[in-house]
Parts: C-alpha cells; sequence; structure tokens
C-alpha cells in the first residue's frame, strides 16, 4: 500500500518512527499535494458563484491542472522513499573484490542521482502549484482567500523542503555537472518560489 492510499494516522505513525524513511521527502511532497488540494478548493468555492463570472473560465482552467498536481505529488510521497531505499540497497552491496567495488560504486551513484532527481520533480511540481495559487489569490472567491494563502504557503514549504533533499543527495554525488545543473535549478527554484510567495501572501493579506 502506497502512502497516499494509506490513512493520514498510519502515515503519521511510521513518520514518527525510528524508521528513516518517510521522511521529509515525502512530507515535502505531501506539502505540495495539499497545496494543490487547497487551490482546486478555492476554484471550485469560485466556479458558478455570483460575482466571479468573470474569472469563471480562468478557475475552470486551472481546476484540472491543480487536481493533476495534487494526484502526482502524492504519488511522489512513496516514490521519495523507494529512492530512498535504493539507495540503502546500494550501500548494502558486496565489495570483496575489485570488480565488486567498481559494481557498487556505480550503483551507489545512480541512485543517489535517482534519490536526487525524485525531490527535484516535487520542487519542481510545488512551483507549478504556486504559480496556479497566483490568480486564485487575486481572483478567487474572497471568503476562501485564507485557503488560497494556506495553498501557496504549503507549496512553498514542499518546493524549500524537497530542494533540502536534493542537495543532501548532491554531496555525495561524483558527477560534477550534474552537481553543478542540479544546484543551480534548486537555487533558481528557491528564488523563484520566494518572490511568488511575497506576492501571493500580498494578495491575500489585501483580501481578508
Amino acid at each position: 500500500m502506497s502512502f497516499a492510499t494509506q490513512t493520514l494516522q498510519t502515515f503519521l505513525t511510521e513518520l514518527a518512527s525510528a524508521e528513516p524513511a518517510p521522511g521529509g521527502g515525502s512530507v515535502a511532497a505531501l506539502s505540495g499535494s495539499l497545496g494543490a488540494a487547497l487551490v482546486a478548493m478555492v476554484c471550485r468555492l469560485t466556479i458558478g458563484r455570483k460575482g466571479y463570472e468573470a474569472v469563471d473560465a480562468e478557475m475552470q482552467t486551472i481546476l484540472p491542472r491543480a487536481e493533476a498536481l495534487q494526484r502526482e505529488l502524492a504519488d511522489l510521497m512513496q516514490a521519495d522513499t523507494d529512492a530512498y531505499t535504493r539507495v540503502m540497497d546500494a550501500y548494502k552491496l558486496p565489495k570483496n573484490s575489485d570488480a565488486e567495488k567498481l559494481a557498487r560504486t556505480q550503483a551507489i551513484q545512480a541512485a543517489l542521482q535517482h534519490a536526487s532527481a525524485v525531490p527535484l520533480r516535487v520542487a519542481e511540481l510545488c512551483e507549478q502549484v504556486l504559480e496556479l495559487a497566483r490568480p486564485v489569490a487575486e481572483y478567487g472567491n474572497k471568503h476562501a482567500a485564507s485557503d488560497g494563502g494556506v495553498g501557496a504557503l504549503m507549496a512553498e514549504a514542499g518546493l524549500r523542503g524537497a530542494a533540502f533533499n536534493v542537495t543532501i543527495n548532491l554531496g555525495s554525488i561524483q558527477d560534477e555537472k550534474f552537481v553543478r545543473t542540479h544546484r543551480a535549478r534548486v537555487a533558481q527554484l528557491i528564488a523563484e518560489a520566494d518572490n511568488r510567495k511575497r506576492e501571493i501572501l500580498r494578495l491575500v493579506e489585501g483580501r481578508l
């Protein structure tokens, strides 16, 4: 059973256990999924409502995109833990001969790159949630403005959390080009998210 289909209490119990996974990466994906769900909710509270006819079409367009992001981010909760398990399995490979040592190193490096790619995908999807949260915060049902604000905060938290998980893996990756590219992408995502979040919160606070 994946984390996305477990009960909340089951997931929280596993999260609080002494096991290293699920951990922050899965929580980052969940945070982004929750943000997308709130964006979808505000869309539904706006579509067809009196006084919001002018933005109905835009909300109708945003809604399915938010729902798709919600689903993919929820699925990435499990993918992040699976990626961590792959890294741990690689470290357990035998290293008795030179051939085994080489195979182990290659497996570790491949697993670490995969474990960086998963949270990077989470961060990029969270950025998309923030993009959708912007018009929802400005034009969505003002009675749900606080919900839109929380959605943006969750998406930004998910992005930053995922960025931590990318970065921690990069420290052990030997491919310098891979490391440089991913560090630059993470820095770009964080900078853009910070700007978007500030603008969204300004809009939300102005409508409260």
